[in-house]
């Protein structure tokens, strides 16, 4: 496989792959993801070594194996609940996460290892009031000081999506 991701388009399929540094884990995205997070949390800074962390939340099913194993270990999160850290076996990349909110359910791909991440930019910064001072946010993108209200910030579509994962109602419109 190319390092190129392929865009491949239907009625509703967006398609976006990706994988670890060594290359011995591919994976591919089914579709476009339910909605992107940029964290700027201090336990994202930690866990990326970086100023942030961007994560694509996606229906598990719709994350699908191409290439390799992967492992998952189990971490302490903010929320004290935890969370799976899925990560090449080899090059120890961290692929995607699942927190114990959604369960195995969805998960939160880390965008960074799609082949062509910027394909995927951020629809809302959040805890922005533990990000880095020199990190300039983009005006446009909504920017929130703790977490949000999905009702609020996630398009209609992701919102059905999710609830019907979950088995609950989407809310209404007001």
């Amino acid at each position: 496989m190319g390092s190129q991701a392929r865009l491949v388009t239907t009625d509703k399929t967006m398609i976006y792959e990706g994988g670890c540094t060594c290359r011995a884990v591919r994976y591919r995205m089914s579709s476009k993801p339910l909605f992107v997070h940029c964290c700027h949390c201090r336990w994202c800074q930690r866990e990326t070594g970086a100023s942030f962390a961007l994560n694509a939340m996606i229906e598990a099913d719709r994350v699908i194996l191409l290439k390799g194993e992967v492992e998952v270990i189990n971490t302490p999160s903010n929320s004290g609940k935890g969370q799976k850290i899925v990560r090449c076996p080899n090059c120890r990349i961290a692929l995607w996460s699942n927190y114990a909110g959604a369960g195995d359910a969805i998960r939160f791909v880390r965008v960074g290892t799609l082949d062509e991440p910027d394909r995927l930019p951020p629809d809302i910064h959040i805890f922005t009031s533990s990000k880095q001072p020199w990190v300039v946010l983009p005006a446009g993108t909504p920017a929130v000081p703790e977490y949000y209200d999905r009702n609020v910030y996630w398009p209609k579509e992701s919102l059905e999506r999710r609830a019907a994962l979950l088995g609950s109602v989407p809310p209404r419109s007001p």
